[in-house]
C-alpha cells in the first residue's frame, strides 16, 4: 500500500525549518501541562500538531497548530489521547 502524500511533508526542508522555529518559539520547553521539561537536544523533542492534521495541508503547516513536546510526553500521553479518539475522527488517510 503506498504511503499517503502527507508523510513526505515531514522530510521537506520546509518542515525541518518550521520545526526548529517552533522549538525556538517555545524555548525548547515541553508545552504539556505539568511537564515543562527544557530539552536542548532537539532529537528528544517533537513538533506536535495540537489538532491532528489528518492530511489537511493547512493544519499541517499552521504555526498556531504546532507545539513543542518532549518525546516522553508525545509518545505516551499525547499518543494515548489520539488513539482514544480514533472512533470519533475516522480513518487516517
Amino acid at each position: 500500500m503506498p504511503q499517503p502524500p502527507w508523510k513526505a511533508w515531514y522530510k521537506l526542508a520546509r518542515w525541518r525549518a518550521l520545526r526548529l522555529r517552533i522549538f525556538v518559539r517555545d524555548l525548547y520547553t515541553c508545552q504539556r501541562k505539568g511537564c515543562g521539561r527544557v530539552e536542548p537536544n532537539t532529537s528528544l523533542l517533537v513538533c506536535d500538531h495540537v489538532i491532528p492534521h489528518r492530511g489537511d495541508e493547512r493544519l499541517f503547516w499552521d504555526e498556531a497548530n504546532l507545539q513543542t513536546l518532549c518525546k516522553s510526553c508525545h509518545d505516551s500521553v499525547k499518543q494515548a489521547e489520539e488513539q482514544a479518539s480514533l472512533h470519533t475522527r475516522g480513518v487516517w488517510d
